[in-house]
Order: C-alpha cells, then sequence, then structure tokens
C-alpha cells in the first residue's frame, strides 16, 4: 500500500444542513484551526469554551453561545496528555449531548494509558480500562452513540475496554509517512522499514508494500549473563536506508539500540517515524545533531497528535507531521 492519503474535506453545507462545531482544548488550539483552515468551504465553526479554575484548582468551564449546540454536528479536539486535564474534560463531553447536539464525534489523537493495558500480576491497575470506561459513559446524542477517534492505539485490545455505550474508531497516522517516502526529494533513497519489535511489525507491516519497501524486523535477545541485546532477527538491512517505524518513543532507547543494530548491519542510513512523540524528561534532546548523539539519525518524523510535540519544529533531525488533514476527512465521513 504505497498511494497517498486521498483527503476529501468536505462539500458546501447546504442551507438546511445542521452546522459542525468543533470545539477544543487549549493545548490543541493551533490544530483545530489547521483542520478549520483545511476545510475550505469553511463549513466547520471553532466553538469557545472558557477553561478556568476555582482558587482550590477545581475546573471552572464555561461553553459560550451553548445554545447553538441544538440540533448541530459537534467535534471535540480533546488531548489527554495530563492527568489534570481529563476531569475537565470528561465533564464537558458529558454535558455536551444534554446540550441536544445532533451527533458528537471525539477526536483523541492520543490514548494515553494504551501502555498499561493487561495486568499481568496481582495487584496491578489496567488504567486503560479505566479511562475506556470513562469515556463509555458519554450520554447518547438525539442520533445515538457518541464517536471517539484514536489514532495509533499502543494495544488493539484497548478497543474492547470500551462499552457499547460509544462507537470507538481506530485510525493511524502511518500513512503520512507514507506520503514523505514518495516525495520527489526522497525518490532516490533506497528504503527499507524496520520495525524495532514483533509487535510493531504486527502492528504496522500490512500498511506497507514489501515489494516496494523491505522488511526488516529487530528483537531482543538474552545472553548468558542474562544482559539484552537488540539484534536484527529477520530481513536485509545492509545498503539500505532503514525507517524504524514505531507507535509512540518515550525515553527513545528502544529506537537507539535498533538503530545501533541496523548500523552494524550495513544500514547506509536510519531515521525513524513514530505516531506520538512523548518524550518525557525532554529525552527528545538525545538526538538532536546538535548534542553529537551516540547513534545519528538523518531525520526524525513525529506528528502533532501530542501537544508538546510542537517544541521539535525547526529541531534538526526532528520533523513534525500534522494530522489536520486526516482529522478534516474525519469530521465528514
Amino acid at each position: 500500500m504505497t498511494s497517498k492519503i486521498s483527503i476529501k474535506c468536505g462539500g458546501v453545507r447546504k442551507k438546511d444542513e445542521p452546522p459542525t462545531i468543533l470545539f477544543y482544548v487549549p493545548e490543541m488550539r493551533q490544530l483545530a484551526e489547521e483542520i478549520r483552515l483545511c476545510n475550505i468551504t469553511n463549513s466547520i465553526e471553532l466553538g469557545d469554551i472558557q477553561w478556568n479554575e476555582f482558587a482550590d484548582k477545581w475546573p471552572n468551564v464555561f461553553i459560550r453561545n451553548s445554545e447553538q449546540i441544538r440540533n448541530s454536528h459537534v467535534l471535540f479536539l480533546a488531548s489527554l496528555h495530563n492527568p489534570m486535564t481529563i476531569f475537565a474534560q470528561i465533564s464537558v463531553l458529558y454535558h455536551l449531548p444534554k446540550y441536544l447536539c445532533r451527533s458528537l464525534k471525539v477526536l483523541l489523537p492520543y490514548f494515553p494509558t494504551g501502555t498499561m493495558e493487561r495486568i499481568q500480576i496481582q495487584g496491578e491497575i489496567a488504567t486503560a480500562y479505566s479511562l475506556a470506561q470513562m469515556l463509555s459513559s458519554i450520554p447518547l446524542t438525539r442520533t445515538g452513540p457518541s464517536e471517539v477517534v484514536i489514532f495509533d492505539i499502543h494495544a488493539l485490545q484497548n478497543q474492547f475496554y470500551f462499552s457499547s455505550n460509544i462507537i470507538v474508531r481506530l485510525e493511524s497516522t502511518v500513512g503520512l509517512l507514507l506520503n514523505e517516502l514518495q516525495k520527489e526529494e526522497n525518490q532516490g533513497e533506497n528504503y527499507a522499514i524496520a520495525f524495532p519489535d514483533d509487535g510493531a511489525h504486527k502492528r504496522f507491516s500490512h500498511i506497507f508494500d514489501n515489494t516496494t519497501y523491505p522488511i526488516v524486523i529487530c528483537s531482543k535477545i538474552r545472553q548468558e549473563n542474562d544482559k539484552r541485546i537488540t539484534t536484527v532477527k529477520d530481513g536485509q538491512a545492509k545498503g539500505y536506508h532503514c525507517m524504524i517505524v514505531d507507535d509512540l518513543v518515550q525515553s527513545g532507547n528502544t529506537l537507539i539500540e535498533c538503530a545501533q543494530a541496523l548500523l552494524q548491519h550495513g544500514a547506509t542510513h536510519v531515521s525513524a517515524f513514530v505516531g506520538h512523540g512523548i518524550f518525557p524528561n525532554e529525552s527528545w534532546k538525545k538526538f538532536l545533531h546538535s548534542n553529537n548523539p551516540t547513534v545519528r539519525f538523518h531525520t526524525f518524523y513525529v506528528t502533532n497528535t501530542y501537544p508538546n510535540t510542537k517544541i521539535l519544529v525547526n529541531q534538526s533531525p526532528f520533523k513534525v507531521l500534522s494530522i489536520a488533514q486526516i482529522l478534516c476527512n474525519i469530521c465528514f465521513n
């Protein structure tokens, strides 16, 4: 699958057609503006919410012109990147249907508890289940269940944590990478797609045409001293510009170890693409070319599903890709 993403941004709204209102959290204002501008017909109106706090730090939220919600199609661009923001956003989501919106789509680019999706030993808490249940309690709209759109969820089984009270729609950012690889400036590169582990391979390998982009799989193996090292498990890295693909990055250590293994096996260059650039504790700095990194990544693609990604703009080797056009398409389909 190597064709570019085809974006249809909706047609001209008919006179009797309900309006579409896009509400958003402050951290996602820039992305919300991009979505509105993506639609050349201007049929998306930006809603206005005041996100204030009381003196005791509890949310004091007010929807301006809430009467416009009645009979409208409502979109809500959420960002649950911080536990402190969840309560206020959940409160808004529980109230929007009560203002009689015709439909509600929750655009949740990053599902934050996805890495804590299962219990392996007694006493662990699967917080992915807790958050899914909170979102599942969104009331029905005038036309039925709300839709929650999530990009590159860490574990596909998380979708079954949601109840049938809402509809979960899983999307991917990887199509943005395909578009980048097909740009004229990349046509001379001999790319292979590399995955840091079997999990990433299972999630994303079907998106790539392996006759166009050979597949390389890395894996951690245990040595006699009980130390784990990353090596190339399958595929040929020699002579290729290897593009490591994964759903998210936090410390970045897995990507670095995978890159080292690929270079040791003859890769000419190493780049990376991740849907969600989390980078806690400013771990992105270890990849900067100016910091003389252990492994020099040629290009590091991330998307703006996570609000803090904006700090990576114009920071080599990072290139931030916007999901605005994908979301614009989702708004009307």
